[in-house]
């Protein structure tokens, strides 16, 4: 039987019909996309928080920060996590050593943490101090023996690199 050519018409329709078509186009646009936003969200990401009260000090130091609790020391203040603790001028007039309003707001810091540990254990925890480069170094000692005090003993400084 020979085909006319009305039905050799109709085959080749049928034929194209049932092939899938994609449109790359779309597909690459797509991809692109999805390439940018995971590099993006791939990066480091800095984990101190940017303020611009603090002029930190420079240095030559190449590792990165870690997701730790973060004291801020400024002029005027001592923020630990966003939160103001306490006024400079009144911790640099008291004859104390050790600052209590930041300890027990490291020790509420501490109870946050979702690490069940043995409370007959002493857990050396880490800290990061951003202090800005004209503190006394006085100011500091006094931030640093409290935060010892309240074991937070892996002390790190936050400095700004050259």
């Amino acid at each position: 039987m020979t085909l006319t050519p009305l039905m050799k018409r109709a085959q080749r329709l049928e034929r194209n019909r049932s092939m899938v078509d994609l449109n790359l186009v779309a597909l690459i646009d797509i991809f692109t996309i999805l390439i940018f936003f995971l590099l993006a969200n791939a990066s480091e990401v800095d984990v101190l928080p940017n303020t611009k009260a603090i002029k930190l000090p420079q240095s030559v130091a190449d590792r990165s920060p870690k997701a730790t609790v973060v004291v801020m020391v400024n002029n005027e203040e001592i923020i630990v996590d966003g939160r103001r603790v306490a006024l400079v001028a009144e911790v640099m007039n008291s004859g104390a050593e050790v600052i209590d309003a930041l300890k027990s707001e490291l020790a509420y810091q501490s109870t946050r943490a979702l690490i069940n540990i043995d409370k007959k254990q002493a857990v050396a925890r880490d800290i990061t101090i951003m202090g800005d480069k004209d503190i006394p170094y006085y100011l500091l000692k006094k931030i640093m023996l409290t935060c010892a005090l309240a074991n937070y003993s892996n002390i790190s400084f936050a400095v700004m690199k050259k």
